[in-house]
């Protein structure tokens, strides 16, 4: 169904929200004439041209981009290009991709998914892919505005049907006014778009392998609804949003090391310098590391039956810890760390696994060993109730 834009008077979320299908030519045509694009293609695609030649390098890219989205003319458009990629690069970089749950869930509701998180495009992408598959309407994507630095990579999240959320508001009022308006984008989208959305179950990526719900994410959800009438509770106006957690598990996070790297450097100096275009280079290489099999399982929605946020973020922890799924990789990294023998499953586990997690492991620099483990270990510490012992 083709989307139609509200006139911009009435149109509260249009700095946040996805592109319409009548922007998308527009949008498009800026896109294949941006340079910042196009040297960044032309240095990935054509480096000794782009250094030698960088305007017919740009001339060459722009050609392409228009050349790969002849034909595109809605949103539904690009994302059925888009999908043709995701299921290259499911075969080339998983060796298995199963969804679970779907099938409870209703063909014609819009509902919240709310995940962990562990990679900054992908997460969303395979909860888009399974429902590609099951052929249901794909989910509106929340997007930190940290990540959107680069105005081509803004116009290109949002062809996606990617939303902002905002981070960067200075002062407490502008922050308060920001999420405000997130919140009532959210039930607009859920409860009269009837169109679903994911969002990350906290800000930022769970770089140690812990997930676990940030209750400022549940109270900015329902802020909106409970404005709009104070009698409202936290659960009923949860209930409204048929929010349905959702678990991720990846046997290998390509990110890994990266993300032993900052954990490292957070241990022992206090701080972490992220370089400009690192949040980019971690797309990359998510999107062309090597994953092995990926799990994705749907929860149930939640009802009303909660008196805060704090109840609603356990029930959503409880759920994807419940839907997370151990790989061999977990509980190789518990064994290799020499804690909780117990909880070690080995019956699952191959010589052929053992021979792939060495590989891999002997990959990793020395100090950052300890770090890389944990990410694969907690996960089956966590679903044990056993964090922080």
């Amino acid at each position: 169904m083709t989307e139609k834009r509200p006139d911009a008077s009435t149109d509260p979320w249009a700095e946040i929200r996805p592109y319409q299908d009548d922007e998308v030519a527009e949008v498009l045509s800026r896109l294949a004439h941006d340079p910042e694009l196009l040297d960044a293609l032309t240095r990935f695609r054509l480096p000794r041209l782009s250094r030698f030649m960088p305007s017919l390098s740009r001339t060459l890219a722009s050609l392409a981009i228009r050349r790969e989205v002849r034909g595109v003319s809605s949103v539904h458009d690009f994302q059925m290009r888009i999908a043709h990629y995701m299921e290259r690069m499911i075969r080339t970089t998983t060796d298995d991709f199963r969804a679970d749950g779907l099938e409870a869930l209703d063909d014609d509701t819009a509902y919240l998914f709310i995940g962990n998180h562990r990679d900054i495009s992908l997460d969303p992408a395979f909860v888009n892919y399974a429902l590609y598959l099951a052929g249901r309407a794909t989910v509106r994507i929340a997007i930190g505005d940290n990540l959107l630095k680069k105005p081509y990579v803004t116009d290109l999240m949002r062809l996606n049907k990617s939303f902002i959320v905002p981070r960067s508001a200075r002062g407490k009022r502008a922050m308060l006014a920001a999420y405000q308006r997130l919140s009532g984008y959210i039930r607009h989208s859920i409860t009269e778009d009837n169109h679903s959305i994911w969002m990350a179950q906290r800000e930022g990526r769970a770089k140690d392998g812990i997930d676990r719900t940030d209750p400022a994410i549940i109270k900015m959800m329902t802020m909106s609804r409970r404005a709009e009438d104070r009698e409202v509770g936290v659960g009923e106006a949860i209930r409204e949003l048929r929010l349905v957690p959702v678990s991720i598990s990846y046997e290998y996070d390509p990110c890994d090391v990266q993300k032993a790297r900052e954990l490292h450097a957070l241990h022992t100096s206090g701080n972490y310098a992220k370089g400009q275009f690192e949040d980019i280079q971690s797309i990359v290489a998510g999107i062309t590391g090597h994953k092995g099999r990926v799990r994705l399982t749907f929860g149930t929605p939640l009802a009303a039956d909660f008196d805060g946020a704090e109840a609603v973020a356990a029930e959503i922890d409880r759920q994807v810890l419940a839907g997370y799924h151990l790989f061999p990789s977990h509980y190789l990294a518990l064994e290799a760390l020499g804690d909780a023998p117990e909880l070690v499953d080995p019956s699952g586990i191959t010589d052929a696994d053992r021979a792939r997690f060495r590989a891999r492991l002997q990959q990793v620099p020395a100090e950052l060993r300890d770090w890389w483990l944990a990410q694969y270990a907690n996960p089956v510490r966590n679903k044990a109730g056993r964090i922080g012992d």
